[in-house]
């Protein structure tokens, strides 16, 4: 069986994510998402035709032309979509890999997918992997059920009302036949693979399977709850726990499962509530307090009496003393400086709105939305550095290479 990633991002302004990466190669317990869908693939495809588009070079220098080791392994295959028309466009650039009635699995790329749940979907040959959302209204396509055949009766794309909670998670099972169907642009000028689902839909050949897990990676905070999830999941396995070559001062305490890799130091005083991973060649602490569902990358610096949870941290980023950063996201190569502190939590209690751009055709436009959460720190974009003493509101992000004075009180998004 062949699969299909559909890894083709847009440029950074188009997406709501402000991290200057393409969606892949975010990080979620220190993998990249490309990688732990890839991970959850061996065995089951013999080889990878991956879909990319901005950065590709990012990709393929990541992945190479193989992935895994031994029988189980997957030969990759990259394909140029050269301009974003759709995910229906994307997945027919790959027709040349594919022979008449041949199976192929598309997911996309940048959402987090299970094998258990691939493995159910295999079992068909028309169908795709939904999940149960309780706020599927505006963001997701929707399946409507037939439940006495349990099939698909209609699919509805991006309703403002709720018309179901059944969400079209973007995995499928098709055939080749995919290639020949007649497609014709949707109102928004794109090809769209959902046409070729609703004309299954209507011969009653189109099935769904309930997925068990997963996690879609839309705005920047989905990456805490994709993060937190992997992290559950850790093996508590010593062997896994500590790197040959990282260094445990004494009077450390570390709690739970917590994974620390080559070359990193963890000082005195430090205490670790797991699960918890850390890179290579990190220093933690003296005095550091490190709380569950924190991921630091590799070449990092968290230093004397900064405290963090549920929070990811990319390569090459310092936060060297005297900082709280709670739920929130901190690129690569930011520096948070002395003193500076996120707000995550409303006075009121009430859920946290954060400010996205989105991509209507030509024009680009800021919009409010929910984020359906209670707790919300910020989004440091790559390269971001901190005056000392900055403080933060709550679902407040700065973007790439952006600064802030010291003392600063940042209480709406920094861009430009």
């Amino acid at each position: 069986m062949k699969a299909v990633l559909l890894c083709a991002g847009k440029s950074t302004r188009t997406y709501p994510l402000t991290l200057t990466r393409p969606k892949p190669l975010l990080h979620v317990a220190n993998t990249t998402i490309l990688e732990h869908n890839l991970t959850q693939l061996l065995g089951l495809a013999s080889e990878a035709v991956l879909i990319v588009g901005y950065k590709k070079e990012m990709i393929q220098q990541r992945i190479g032309k193989k992935y895994g080791t031994g029988k189980g392994s997957i030969n990759i295959v990259y394909v140029d979509q050269q301009e974003q028309k759709g995910t229906g466009h994307a997945l027919l650039q790959a027709k040349p890999f594919f022979k008449k009635g041949e199976i192929l699995l598309a997911l996309n790329g940048d959402d987090v997918f299970f094998r258990d749940d691939i493995k159910k979907l295999l079992k068909l040959r028309y169908a795709g992997l939904v999940k149960a959302h309780p706020h599927p209204e505006g963001r997701f396509g929707v399946f409507v059920l037939d439940k006495r055949k349990n099939i698909p009766t209609r699919f509805v794309e991006k309703s403002e009302t709720f018309v179901s909670n059944l969400v079209n998670i973007g995995c499928y099972v098709l055939d080749a036949s995919f290639f020949d169907f007649p497609f014709s642009p949707s109102p928004r000028g794109e090809i769209e693979l959902t046409d070729f689902v609703q004309d299954l839909i209507e011969k009653r050949l189109f099935h769904v399977v309930e997925a068990k897990q997963w996690h879609p990676v839309i705005y920047p905070w989905d990456l805490l709850e994709a993060n937190a999830a992997l992290l559950s999941h850790l093996k508590k396995t010593e062997k896994k726990l500590r790197a040959k070559g990282c260094t445990i001062e004494k009077n450390v305490t570390i709690k739970n499962t917590v994974l620390i890799g080559r070359g990193t130091t963890i000082k005195s005083g430090t205490y670790i509530d797991g699960p918890v991973v850390i890179g290579e060649n990190c220093v933690i602490g003296p005095n550091a307090y490190l709380r569950p569902s924190t991921v630091i990358g590799s070449n990092c610096k968290i230093g004397f009496e900064v405290e963090m949870k549920n929070s990811v941290v990319f390569n090459n980023s310092t936060i060297p003393h005297l900082s709280y950063i709670g739920d929130s996201v901190i690129g690569e190569g930011v520096n948070v400086a002395a003193g500076s502190i996120t707000a995550n939590v409303r006075h009121d209690a009430g859920l946290i709105r954060s400010s996205v751009q989105k991509n209507y055709g030509s024009e680009i436009r800021d919009e409010l939305v929910d984020t359906n959460l209670h707790k919300l720190g910020t989004v440091l974009a790559d390269g971001v550095k901190l005056g000392i003493r900055t403080l933060i509101y709550p679902g407040r992000k700065i973007w790439p290479g952006k600064t802030t004075l010291p003392g600063q009180i940042v209480t709406k998004d920094i861009k430009y």
